[in-house]
């Protein structure tokens, strides 16, 4: 009896050790893992490409014509709209790509709180929007600076901390809004249809009927922050418009996928 008792606690006190080295994920390290999922796609890598060649597409442009005489603010401005147009793109497919490579039973095995793994998403992609950001605004400026050293172009470094501030919001709402909408729909071809038909929509309607013509700004984001891409200064009431369209288009679609992700039946198909 005695001479078996050591043998039979070993792989007790082995497993043990083992449990005690196990600890759970970190939100850092769960954020990294949903960052490098945005890479990891085919469909993520050639999006982030076409941003980068239509970007460099317009820049090549802007030198070549009118002498390169654009300012830095132009420059900018030719270089966000391209990010701030396909951007909600990239959170889609950020939030969809656990239905679509069918990962969504792995991930939530490994990480069960659904939640937190919805907001290291969120997270995520806002931080590849505002790289992205950095990349643009540093663009601009080389072009900027090329076409005064070599194009004999004016000098017009016109471009604030608050631009890039405003720019940096209308980033994280677009990005928040695309990462919403996919874990919402969790199909990226809904997703990214209804993510690009709807604005259109309320700008044909709004543009259609006249009584609307005052409550766009208070209902659709893409009216409400358009002075965020253009460095134009938003007043009290356009704060309150930029806070109720996005409630409307950022928070309820967030909140919704964040709910449907923690309530759905995950399975492997």
């Amino acid at each position: 009896m005695t001479a078996t008792t050591p043998a039979a606690q070993a792989p007790t006190r082995s497993a043990a050790r083992a449990g005690a080295e196990v600890r759970p994920l970190t939100f850092a390290t769960l954020t990294l893992v949903e960052w490098r999922k945005q890479l990891d796609t085919r469909a993520g890598r050639w999006l982030l490409a076409v941003i980068a060649l239509i970007t460099a597409g317009v820049l090549a442009v802007m030198v070549a014509v009118n002498g390169g005489n654009h300012s830095f603010s132009a420059f900018l401005v030719a270089t966000s709209t391209p990010m701030a147009m396909l951007l909600p793109i990239v959170g889609v497919l950020a939030a969809t790509s656990e239905w679509s490579q069918r990962t969504a039973l792995v991930t939530f095995t490994l990480e069960p709180r659904r939640t937190r793994v919805g907001i290291a998403k969120v997270v995520g992609a806002i931080g590849s929007g505002l790289a992205l950001l950095v990349l643009a605004v540093g663009l601009a400026a080389l072009a900027h600076l090329v076409v005064v050293s070599f194009r004999d172009a004016d000098p017009a470094w016109d471009v604030t901390a608050q631009n890039v501030a405003y720019l940096a919001i209308s980033v994280v709402l677009f990005m928040a809004q695309g990462v919403g909408f996919g874990l919402l729909l969790r199909s990226t071809p809904a997703a990214i249809v209804t993510l690009l038909l709807m604005p259109t929509l309320f700008g044909i309607v709004g543009g259609l009927v006249p009584g609307l013509a005052d409550a766009l700004p208070w209902i659709d984001l893409g009216t409400a922050g358009e002075p965020l891409l253009f460095g134009a200064a938003l007043d009290a009431q356009g704060w309150a418009q930029l806070a109720s369209a996005s409630a409307i288009w950022v928070v309820a679609p967030l909140v919704g996928g964040l709910w449907r992700v923690a309530r759905s039946e995950i399975s492997s198909s």
